[in-house]
Parts: structure tokens; C-alpha cells; sequence
């Protein structure tokens, strides 16, 4: 099964060309040049978008029009080619990246994301003595989760991305991707400027 992968929901989005299992090809950019990663991706495999046998898409939490930007076009391309997708969460791919860790995402307005999913001050997670903390807002909030007790992969380390590969491997449900919802923790900035 050819199955094209990608999350846009945090700063950084990825995107996987994976065969059976086997990752043909993966890309690290962001939710506005998805569509040349993926362009790229199946021309790297001598693909094209007909040889598609499913999708599956990054369902956040993260940014409200990055994710939306992800869902558009996988319900877009889903429909064109009238194949099945899955929702996979940012927060259990990040996870499936190393087990054990604790996958932490910038939330912006000083907070993350995390498991359940909620979103709350840094400061305020419950953390075990030297758990291993990944993501966006491990790296951007290190010395708070550090102060906690937390342990953080440098900035650099690979476990910090949401790496589409690994929505991929976790993937379970496919069905119609006009069925893969968007998981929102919070209202978006835009509702709360409303007066």
C-alpha cells in the first residue's frame, strides 16, 4: 500500500512517501510548501498522485490554520482521488518517536500541548523526575521543564519533529478523510480578538 503522510499542525511540517512500511521519501518544510513537498516526494519515487492508496494527516493539536492548511488539502486530495485516509494526533506521533518520552508542542500565549489534549502553562506540568520531554515546546520551553526535572534533547535532535513517517506506522483507522477531524484544545487567536 502506497500511503502518502503529512502534519502541518506545529512551525515545522513533514511529509512521508512510505510503501508497505518502507519510507520512500521525506520531506521537512512548512504547511504552505506541502504541496511541492508532496509534488516532490512522488516524482523522487516515480510516482504519481494516482498510484495513491490512502492518506493520512496530522489532526494537531498545533496551529489552527496550519492544521487546517493540512486537513484542506488531504480531504482535497482524498476526494480527487477517492481514496481512504486516517487522523493521527501530533502529540502520539511524536510520541511513537521515542517511547516513554513526553511529547510537549509550543502552544504560543505561553503555554503547550499536551497529552489529553490540554493546553496549560509549562510551569504548571506535572512531570516525573527526569522524564524525557520532546517537541516544539520542549526546545522552547527547556529551562522550565528543565526546572521541573525534565530532561530535553538538544534543539536539533530529530525526536523534536513530528516526522510523518511515524503518522504513518501508527495509523489504524482509514476512512473517508472527510471523517478525520481537527483536534482543537482551545479557541482560535482570531475568535478571542472578536469584540
Amino acid at each position: 500500500m502506497l500511503v502518502l503522510a503529512f502534519d502541518t499542525a506545529t512551525d515545522v511540517a513533514t511529509s512521508a512517501l512510505v510503501q508497505d512500511g518502507r519510507v520512500l521519501g521525506e520531506r521537512i518544510g512548512t504547511a504552505r510548501a506541502l504541496v511541492g513537498d508532496v509534488d516532490d516526494l512522488l516524482a523522487g519515487a516515480g510516482s504519481t498522485p494516482a498510484d495513491l492508496d490512502a492518506l493520512v494527516v496530522g489532526t494537531g493539536p498545533g496551529s489552527f490554520t496550519s492544521t487546517r492548511i493540512g486537513l484542506a488539502f488531504a480531504r482535497g486530495l482524498g476526494l480527487a482521488l477517492e481514496i481512504p485516509g486516517a487522523g493521527v494526533s501530533t502529540l502520539d506521533a511524536l510520541a511513537a518517536a521515542c517511547p516513554g518520552a513526553y511529547p510537549v508542542i509550543d502552544a504560543r500565549r505561553q503555554e503547550v500541548f499536551v497529552d489529553g489534549p490540554r493546553a496549560l502553562s509549562p510551569d504548571d506540568l506535572d512531570l516525573e523526575p527526569g522524564v524525557l520531554c520532546i517537541g516544539s515546546g520542549a526546545v522552547r520551553y527547556r529551562a522550565a521543564l528543565e526546572r521541573r526535572g525534565a530532561a530535553v534533547p538538544p534543539d536539533d535532535d530529530e525526536r523534536h519533529q513530528p516526522h510523518a513517517r511515524l503518522h504513518a506506522s501508527i495509523a489504524r483507522d482509514y476512512g473517508s478523510v472527510d471523517h478525520v477531524e481537527p483536534i482543537y484544545v482551545r479557541v482560535p487567536d482570531a475568535e478571542l480578538l472578536r469584540p
